[in-house]
């Protein structure tokens, strides 16, 4: 078989196969897995917990902030792109590339911040998606730069460049959102999936104090600590990438009684679910609980 021939079923073979299934082979490329291990634990050795990563994961907004800022940049460069096609101001051109770069190092940080705490499947793709980021906005640098050079025809077909990077980097993290989950929430509000009223769980005798533990209400899997007399119940599969919650470890924040998910350290307060540290984002659900008089803890979501 001559090289035109094979040329030609690569390419039939390659318009067979559907851009997923392409990714779904990406998540398991065991090459990429050295300078992601290294990656990784330089970024979350060098910002550590504390409020600048809880910035970066977006836990004061309540979802993850690297998509909002992604946007904002993309956006800035089609705009840059449409002012081009039109061959309208160049200045007007210039500010929308610089501004597309000037939030590309915010949108890094919060998108390197996330990525470091995801399962090794889902860093595989995201770090293609980074590199393939990272060479869109090489190519806007490159591009502002022969703008302010005086090379306007140059800088635009460097950006229209830029631009095609940035869509393929897009879709990535489309299938890392979307297809693999990453930053959604992985714990879902469980209120329509339990009848209204109380429910019995179990006998406060029979839990240990101190001690989180699991127990089921139907098919829903609960996170259980008893602390005294009092009992508190969350839903167990943590917000962030469904790590189990009753295998983590107790700790105080700030007065309170917090869990730490034994995977990637998201933090939650055990009164209400709510988020302490990230890289959770979406609060756990919380149960309401009451004490019968045989002692039987009951449970019912709470509003």
């Amino acid at each position: 078989m001559d090289e035109t021939t094979r040329s030609q079923r690569a390419i039939r073979l390659a318009r067979k196969i559907p851009p997923g299934n392409i990714l779904d082979g990406l998540e398991h490329v065991t090459a990429l897995d050295r300078p992601i291990r290294v990656i990784a634990k330089a970024v979350r050795r060098k910002l550590g917990p504390g409020p600048v990563r809880d910035l970066l994961h977006g836990v004061p907004i309540g979802h993850p902030l690297h998509p909002s800022l992604a946007t904002i940049t993309i956006g800035c460069w089609v705009g840059a792109a449409v002012v081009d096609w039109a061959d309208a101001d160049e200045r007007a051109s210039q500010l929308l590339v610089a501004a597309g770069l000037g939030t590309a190092l915010p949108t890094v940080a919060a998108g390197l911040t996330d990525w470091s705490t995801l399962h090794r499947e889902q860093q595989r793709v995201g770090f293609v998606h980074a590199l393939t980021n990272a060479t869109a906005t090489g190519l806007y640098t490159a591009s502002l730069l022969l703008r302010m050079a005086g090379k306007e025809r140059a800088g635009r077909l460097l950006s229209f460049a830029g631009l095609g990077a940035a869509f393929g980097g897009a879709y990535l993290g489309g299938h890392l959102a979307y297809r693999q989950a990453a930053g959604a929430n992985h714990a879902e509000s469980l209120s329509h999936l339990v009848p209204l009223g109380w429910h019995d769980l179990c006998a406060l005798k029979d839990l240990p104090n101190g001690r989180p533990v699991t127990r089921r209400l139907g098919y829903i899997d609960l996170f259980v600590l008893r602390l005294g007399d009092g009992v508190s119940v969350l839903a167990d599969r943590c917000a962030h990438l469904a790590g189990p919650l009753h295998q983590g470890r107790l700790v105080m924040e700030e007065g309170e009684a917090c869990v730490v998910c034994p995977w990637h350290g998201s933090v939650f307060r055990v009164s209400d679910g709510t988020v302490a540290h990230g890289p959770a984002t979406a609060r756990q659900p919380a149960f309401q609980t009451r004490l019968r008089r045989d002692g039987i803890v009951q449970v019912r979501p709470a509003p």
